[in-house]
């Protein structure tokens, strides 16, 4: 499903003329090697361009339409028109000068087979460079302002007088005639469903964050227990050339593009809808990632907007199809190969309603969720590491298994609520958005000892909940004794938060008569008033504290000392 469905994007991206065709490929070139019409090598001069990132701007390669790569592992082979130092020059980057020499020629070799009867003047030049040029070129003056970054692996393309050879009319045609000739095994391509030769091996992917910056493969065999009946590497599930040249060419564009590959906890996400129109991408990384909203839409258009889509109804100022298919594909490294973290295919109405879902559950009183305001997925994943170590990112298993959650509307994991507490423990409190986290996890995944009437957006004042009441005892002791003794040190929130949570009947007796201390130092209408809270709570909770609380009563007692602290905040805003 994933290949076919990548194979189509590349249709439709290629009747745009967005991608290149069969036997072409987008490469990253540095420099470009000068050749007169004798292929006496003139100049080398630098194609790096201009790139922003943000407020940065630096100079980077420049992406050129080119023979489609070859795909290398430890193996000599060459590209056309194209490649590094070591084949163009034969200069030698790794210690291994012989190595180097064995490169040169096989890009020779390859350049003779391709151009040798090609009547053009750039070709004939291309052969006469490779013919009168010994390897290694390294003392070449000409090179030496470019030797790091030829060193370091930077691609080069040959420049013919003022053309690229790769546009000319004669020298693409012996190229296409060369790809298309190229031998494979005649079988039924398992993506398209018709036969023609098969790809041994597939193109790599690039893009995807932490993977080989060579490009990794999403589609590989290399050893005998992966194989069948004769059937060695990538023959043993075939796809044909075409099928893996147009979904590795379709990958490769959305990974390149910001406004459809985001990165979750080393998880690179991407996604796309049939048509390949941007704006499905733009809108979903706005709703789920927390890009910028698209056509600068405001926070509050992008809640009326998800609410049209997600019942299926047009929103008149995006031109965005809710009966659209869309797919959603989550990607992470594995050393030379990438692994599915998951993959989405829905229409673009109910994957919008799956999101808005999540964002509605994730709704709660609090300074970070303003009206209106979506919370983007990586923050709520950052709410589950230290932001004190080194690594601050959440789980990759984890950041999946939630993004996976929302997208199939499916329970969140385990691990997210363990996670959280992990950090209210450790933290003694409870930040707006690991409060917003508790509510949203109890009310997809539902149990009795935290019930939704302690799952409000804010207070419930009318709750009878014990666990609930207790955390709500709690937030009033703190703050009586911030009133008693403002600027104090060490509150019983430092103190005595975990343990109350866990085991209330051992530490509400000791808060109990810490607070009729504090009482008596405050002024008597101050005094009156608290007092008057605290009694209320009292009534609720009876005459006999919890010996122990279950972990979803914990949730309950959190989201109670939450709610609780907020409007206290409240008040004072209003005064």
């Amino acid at each position: 499903m994933i290949l076919q469905a990548l194979v189509r994007l590349y249709e439709d991206l290629a009747a745009q003329g967005k991608v290149p065709q069969p036997g072409w490929s987008l490469a990253k070139i540095s420099c470009a090697l000068c050749i007169d019409g004798d292929g006496q090598l003139t100049d080398i001069v630098s194609l790096q361009e201009a790139r922003s990132d943000g407020d940065q701007t630096d100079l980077g390669p420049r992406s050129m339409e080119l023979p489609a790569a070859v795909k290398r592992a430890s193996n000599i082979a060459p590209n056309f028109l194209w490649d590094n130092a070591g084949y163009l020059l034969g200069i030698d980057g790794k210690g291994k000068p012989e190595r180097s020499k064995k490169c040169f020629e096989a890009c020779r070799q390859l350049h003779h087979r391709i151009l040798d009867g090609v009547d053009s003047p750039a070709a004939r030049a291309i052969l006469a460079y490779f013919d009168r040029r010994p390897a290694p070129a390294a003392d070449d003056p000409r090179l030496a302002g470019y030797m790091d970054a030829l060193l370091k692996g930077a691609n080069l393309v040959f420049r013919v007088g003022d053309a690229f050879p790769q546009n000319d009319p004669a020298i693409r045609e012996a190229w296409q005639t060369h790809y298309n000739a190229e031998e494979g095994a005649v079988m039924q391509c398992l993506v398209t469903g018709i036969e023609g030769p098969a790809a041994t091996v597939h193109p790599s992917i690039q893009g995807v964050r932490g993977a080989q910056s060579s490009g990794a493969a999403l589609v590989s065999f290399n050893a005998p227990a992966f194989c069948s009946y004769g059937r060695e590497q990538s023959l043993n599930a075939p796809v044909s050339r075409y099928a893996a040249f147009a979904y590795t060419s379709a990958l490769n564009y959305l990974l390149a593009d910001k406004n459809s590959a985001q990165l979750i906890s080393g998880t690179t996400v991407v996604c796309w809808a049939e048509g390949a129109d941007p704006a499905y991408q733009s809108f979903s990384a706005a709703a789920l990632f927390g890009a910028p909203p698209p056509a600068g839409l405001t926070d509050r258009d992008l809640w009326t907007a998800l609410r049209c889509l997600a019942e299926m109804r047009p929103y008149t100022a995006l031109p965005l199809d809710p009966d659209r298919k869309f797919y959603v594909l989550g990607l992470a490294p594995n050393a030379a190969r990438l692994s599915v973290r998951f993959f989405l295919q829905n229409t673009f109405g109910g994957a919008m309603k799956n999101i808005l879902d999540h964002h509605e559950r994730m709704r709660i009183v609090g300074a970070d969720h303003a009206e209106d305001k979506l919370v983007p997925l990586w923050a709520m994943l950052r709410q589950t590491a230290n932001q004190k170590s080194k690594d601050k990112q959440a789980s990759p298993i984890l950041a999946g298994a939630v993004t996976r959650a929302i997208l199939y509307a499916a329970p969140y994991p385990a691990a997210l609520l363990e996670a959280v507490m992990i950090r209210i423990r450790a933290e003694r409190d409870i930040s707006c958005q690991k409060a917003a986290i508790l509510k949203a996890y109890y009310l997809k995944n539902s149990h009795k000892d935290c019930p939704k009437e302690v799952l409000q957006v804010s207070l419930n004042e009318s709750s009878t909940n014990i666990p609930y009441t207790l955390g709500r005892l709690f937030s009033v002791y703190e703050d009586i004794q911030n009133k008693a003794n403002p600027g104090i040190n060490t509150t019983i929130k430092d103190k005595y938060f975990n343990a109350a949570a866990a085991t209330p009947a051992m530490i509400f007796p000791i808060l109990d008569n810490l607070c009729q201390k504090h009482l008596r130092k405050l002024p008597k209408g101050l005094c009156i008033n608290l007092d008057k809270q605290v009694g209320q709570l009292k009534d609720i909770l009876g005459e006999e504290y919890p010996l122990r609380l279950t972990l979803p009563q914990q949730g309950s007692f959190y989201l109670g000392y939450y709610h609780q602290k907020q409007k206290r905040f409240e008040k004072k805003e209003e005064q």
